[in-house]
């Protein structure tokens, strides 16, 4: 199937031309070896993804495409060969009125697996580098945050007794159907492996997991007295209180510290003082997902940071698999495999809706007209903020989107405003109209209507 060429303005080129090369974008010229490309994209693909354009000198910033897409062939070919055309890789030749040749877009979406250079060795994206996996340690620490390998799995050199004989799992045991000891029952779990209790057992039923695994299965709350951007120890409201146990106590105990934390929190509002209100549900489905998705493999604790504006939960470990900032709520990768099934067995359990927590949490906060959480994946953890600011009011809404935009629709009205009955945000459309704000676009009715700003 050919490669599509599409044609862009000039204002597209410039804005190209213009972009810096970083950890998401590398410009190269079309005479580059192919070999040496699929570093990029490896790197690309490895990391979080990413754009190379291919036929732009990257020093001089001039458009030299290739004169045709035959011209081309040797690079395609060796793409295609190491990254086929599918769900994480797709090539476009893009042209531009009086510019010379055919520039490739090659995009990359993060992928599942470890991807590879032509030369056989893969590489991550680290801001404008592509750094080399050159080593046994650095593989290893690859298929850790890719998902491959999880942690959960390993197994620790401790008495097998800690998970066998633990009040956890007895009283866990007692809810199980066909009723089973201890022992033979975590084996068939793969939760006994050679005699040797796995990480992951010992996180759900040892009564003491951080004894077992020392900084790196216990949670850290802090309060801190600020709306800075970081905390410092000056801003403590008092020694961050540290949560332990077997994971599925940890999570509720820090829910409720958390909830207990936030009602002393309140900001000026139109009526003075008010007290702050995050949704149980939201608080309860990213400590869920800390503790259940996190990176076992790092030694560091997760920490909730309650500041007067906020709340901030930061999970060890980069976004598993193909998993992304931006496609996380559409896209499931378990990397304790273990952990997300056996918790759910639980009574009550905290991931009741598996696949759901964050979706969960995004609506919780919307149903208070709160924004949206935001996701942040950094160098070595991933952070979700629960802010304390309202969203616009649907009126508000719809005025910002008419300042960048001809007209809008009901249905895009609903989605911006997060209405969900038609006939409310026709109400908000008649009380704009009403104040002479905005008009129906002539012409248009029934499904095709939409609004315009009063001209």
């Amino acid at each position: 199937m050919p490669i599509q060429i599409i044609e862009i303005t000039k204002e597209q080129k410039a804005k190209i031309l213009s972009m810096d090369e970083g950890h998401f974008l590398d410009l190269k010229s079309k005479d580059i070896k192919p070999a040496k490309l699929t570093i990029t994209i490896s790197a690309f693909s490895n990391a979080s993804g990413g754009e190379l354009y291919i036929g732009i000198e990257d020093k001089s910033r001039i458009w030299r495409g290739f004169k045709s897409p035959e011209e081309a062939n040797g690079h395609i070919q060796i793409f295609e060969k190491l990254f086929p055309l599918g769900q994480y890789y797709n090539y476009t030749f893009l042209s531009c009125p009086a510019s010379e040749g055919l520039v490739l877009q090659v995009n990359v979406n993060k992928s599942r697996d470890i991807t590879k250079a032509s030369n056989g060795i893969p590489y991550v994206r680290r801001g404008a580098q592509n750094l080399p996996i050159d080593d046994e340690e650095k593989l290893k620490r690859l298929k850790f945050d890719k998902g491959i390998f999880s942690f959960e799995s390993e197994t620790l050199n401790i008495d097998k007794i800690l998970v066998t004989n633990s009040e956890v799992i007895i009283k866990f045991l007692v809810d199980v159907v066909p009723t089973a000891e201890p022992e033979p029952w975590l084996k068939k779990q793969l939760l006994i492996i050679d005699d040797k209790p796995t990480v992951a057992s010992s996180l759900l039923f040892a009564e003491e997991p951080q004894a077992i695994l020392p900084k790196r299965s216990g949670i850290k709350i802090y309060r801190y007295k600020t709306t800075d951007d970081v905390g410092t120890r000056d801003a403590l409201a008092f020694d961050p209180i540290t949560v332990e146990g077997c994971i599925y106590d940890q999570i509720a105990e820090s829910v409720k510290k958390t909830t207990d934390l936030i009602q002393d929190i309140s900001t000026l509002g139109d009526a003075g003082l008010e007290k702050v209100i995050y949704p149980h549900e939201a608080l309860h489905e990213i400590i869920t997902n800390a503790v259940l998705h996190r990176d076992y493999s790092i030694t560091s604790d997760i920490h909730v940071r309650i500041f007067d504006n906020r709340i901030e939960v930061e999970s060890p470990g980069k976004l598993p698999g193909h998993i992304t900032e931006k496609n996380i709520l559409h896209e499931q990768f378990a990397r304790n495999a273990s952990l997300v099934r056996i918790i759910n067995k639980f009574p009550n359990p905290p991931n009741k809706d598996v696949g759901e927590g964050l979706n969960t949490a995004f609506e919780a906060m919307r149903k208070l007209r709160l924004k949206e959480p935001t996701i942040n994946e950094t160098e070595s953890s991933v952070v979700v903020s629960l802010k304390h600011e309202r969203l616009a009011s649907p009126e508000e809404a719809i005025m910002e989107y008419l300042s960048t935009h001809i007209e809008i629709s009901n249905s895009i009205a609903r989605e911006i405003t997060y209405i969900d009955s038609e006939n409310s945000v026709k109400r908000v459309f008649y009380r704009l109209r009403d104040n002479g704000l905005i008009e129906r676009v002539p012409g248009r009715g029934g499904g095709a209507s939409a609004w315009r700003k009063k001209v």
